[in-house]
């Protein structure tokens, strides 16, 4: 298996640079913009309250395939409690499992941390007060369900916002034993949420803290080439490598914000699309980082 997945990955970048055959590696889909949270972070529970049906879904997922990604990420609002008649959650991902060589779900964690995804990253935006503030009161369910979970790849996401970005170090402090790894993104100014942006001054800083602790030893799982890079988004960006599909089946192809929210690649803070970038310009650091993060040795 190993060996087939990077020869797809070379197959890919070779491809892309050759033939300028650009296709996407990378997908999220939001399922759903269904929430069990209001999250003051999160524009998505605000939206139409699609659901993705079932085999509409199956379509999204070949087609995805079919134009070359071969990681996908099932997303929401809140993807667990996505349903459609007798299907559940665990439905679609059983098919996508047959599609793709990675399969991963980002979750608010008010729900048991069961399922067959390869990766749970779980939203931790903070110790309890300020996880609380920006999250709603479920900071102590979240931790409980991730305490009891069997699954074995349990990430926290860290989404970094101006409330909570002076306490990062101790979260990552906290985090350590209880989850798998550590991922972050800063906040993007979503319309009138503004005030959650971190300036640059704090951005730097805090990005500094992350370097320092993965240095001793923390498992911060995104590269110090993403992390340094970040500071003043001088990174280039192949958003190409990325695409996003939505609850009513449509299908953007680069920036995460397409077709989402207005967009401004000065604020950009999503370490996901600079390390997927980083990784095709061939940084080893990078590569490394996709490895531990989607599970390939």
């Amino acid at each position: 298996m190993f060996g087939h997945q990077y020869l797809y990955f070379l197959k890919h970048n070779l491809e892309a640079r050759l033939l300028k055959r650009r296709r996407p590696l990378l997908a999220g889909f939001k399922i759903t913009n269904r929430c069990n949270l209001r999250c003051r972070v999160c524009p998505f529970w605000k939206m139409a309250d699609d659901n993705v049906p079932y085999t509409l879904a199956l379509g999204v997922m070949d087609k995805l395939y079919a134009g070359g990604v071969r990681l996908l990420i099932l997303e929401g609002g809140e993807p667990l409690i996505w349903k459609d008649e007798d299907k559940v959650f665990e439905d679609l991902v059983r098919e996508a499992k047959t599609r793709f060589f990675c399969t991963g779900v980002t979750t608010n964690g008010l729900l048991p941390l069961e399922t067959s995804a390869d990766t749970v990253w779980v939203s931790v935006d903070g110790l309890r007060d300020t996880h609380n503030y920006n999250r709603g009161n479920s900071f102590d369910r979240v931790m409980a369900n991730i305490e009891s979970s069997s699954h074995p790849k349990i990430l926290a996401n860290i989404t970094i916002n101006r409330v909570n970005c002076k306490e990062i170090p101790e979260l990552i402090e906290f985090l350590d034993g209880r989850v798998k790894g550590i991922t972050i993104q800063f906040y993007y100014p979503y319309e009138g949420t503004q005030d959650l942006w971190v300036e640059r001054p704090e951005r730097v800083w805090v990005l500094d803290e992350l370097m320092r602790l993965k240095g001793e030893g923390y498992a911060i799982l995104d590269s110090y080439i993403t992390l340094e890079a970040l500071k003043e988004n001088t990174w280039r960006c192949h958003s190409w490598l990325i695409a996003n599909a939505e609850p009513d089946g449509s299908i953007n192809y680069g920036c995460y914000l397409k077709n989402r929210a207005d967009i401004s690649c000065a604020k950009c803070g999503f370490a996901a699309h600079t390390e997927i970038s980083k990784a095709y310009d061939w940084n080893l650091q990078a590569i490394r980082a996709g490895s531990k993060i989607f599970g390939f040795r």
